[in-house]
C-alpha cells in the first residue's frame, strides 16, 4: 500500500510540474492564431479595391477571423477551422472569443489547400448568436456571400436581412463565399485557456473584460478598419481608414 501510495504521490507531482507547461503552450497557440486573424485583416485591407466594401464596414457589429491551417484537410462534416471574433460595444470592440467552423460547404479545400475565412455580423441578431455556444449559418441565423471592393455597393436587402456577409481568401483571391450549413461553434478550451475562470462569452462580448495582452494586436487591427463607432450606423460610407485625403 505504501508503494502504490508513494507512486501515486510521483505521478501527482509530474502531472503538476506539466500543468502550467500546457498551460503555456495553450496560450502560444492562442496568440498566434489572434496575430494570425490580425494580418488576414491587415493583408485583405490593404488591396482597397478588392477588399471589404465601406458599406459592410461601416455596419459590422461583429467580425469573426479563421486563419488558414493546412492541417485541416476537407473532411465531409469535419471540423476545418478554428478563429477568433469581436463584437462592437458603446466603447469599441471587445475582448476576443474563439470559435470553429464545421462544414461540407467549403469543398475547394481538399488537398489541404490554405484558406482564410472572414465572417461580418451585420445587426444585433449576430451578436446574439454569438453569444449561443453553436449555431448553423443559414439555417439559425441568415448569411450571404459578401460583396468585394471599396467601391462596392452592398444590396440594402442584404445588409438588412443578413445577420452574416461571408468571405473566403484562398491563393490571394479574396471573394465572397456561401458558408450556407456550416456550423459556428464556441471554443470553450481556448476560451478557458485565455480567461480562466469567472468569465463568460457575455460579458466579455459586451465589453466588460479588457482585452488581454495577447489580444490587443487583433483587437486594435479590427477597430482601426471597421471604422469609428460613431459611424457605424449611417448608410453614408465613411472615408477609408488608410486614405488621407
Amino acid at each position: 500500500m505504501r508503494k502504490f501510495t508513494g507512486e501515486f504521490c510521483v505521478l501527482a507531482l509530474i502531472a503538476a510540474g506539466m500543468f502550467p507547461a500546457a498551460q503555456a503552450q495553450d496560450k502560444q497557440k492562442i496568440g498566434d492564431r489572434l496575430n494570425a486573424a490580425a494580418v488576414v485583416i491587415e493583408e485583405v485591407m490593404a488591396a482597397p479595391d478588392h477588399a471589404i466594401p465601406e458599406t459592410v464596414l461601416g455596419h459590422a457589429h461583429c467580425v469573426i477571423v479563421i486563419p488558414s491551417e493546412k492541417k485541416a484537410a476537407f473532411v465531409v462534416g469535419a471540423q476545418y477551422g478554428q478563429g477568433v471574433g469581436t463584437c462592437r460595444t458603446g466603447h469599441g470592440w471587445s475582448a476576443p472569443v474563439f470559435v470553429r467552423l464545421a462544414g461540407a460547404s467549403f469543398g475547394f479545400q481538399i488537398g489541404g489547400q490554405a484558406t482564410d475565412l472572414i465572417l461580418i455580423g451585420m445587426n444585433d441578431k449576430s451578436v446574439q448568436d454569438m453569444l449561443h455556444s453553436k449555431f448553423k449559418l443559414g439555417a439559425n441565423a441568415s448569411a450571404a456571400a459578401g460583396p468585394v471592393g471599396r467601391d462596392a455597393q452592398a444590396g440594402t436587402d442584404v445588409l438588412l436581412k443578413a445577420e452574416f456577409l461571408t468571405y473566403s481568401r484562398a491563393k490571394g483571391l479574396f471573394a465572397g463565399l456561401d458558408l450556407s450549413g456550416d456550423v459556428l461553434d464556441a471554443n470553450n478550451d481556448d476560451f478557458n485557456a485565455e480567461y480562466g475562470p469567472g468569465k463568460n462569452t457575455t460579458s466579455v462580448l459586451h465589453g466588460s473584460v479588457a482585452a488581454p495582452v495577447n489580444a490587443r494586436h487583433f483587437v486594435r487591427t479590427v477597430s482601426k478598419y471597421f471604422v469609428i463607432a460613431k459611424n457605424w450606423k449611417t448608410m453614408t460610407p465613411p472615408k477609408h481608414p488608410v486614405d488621407k485625403k
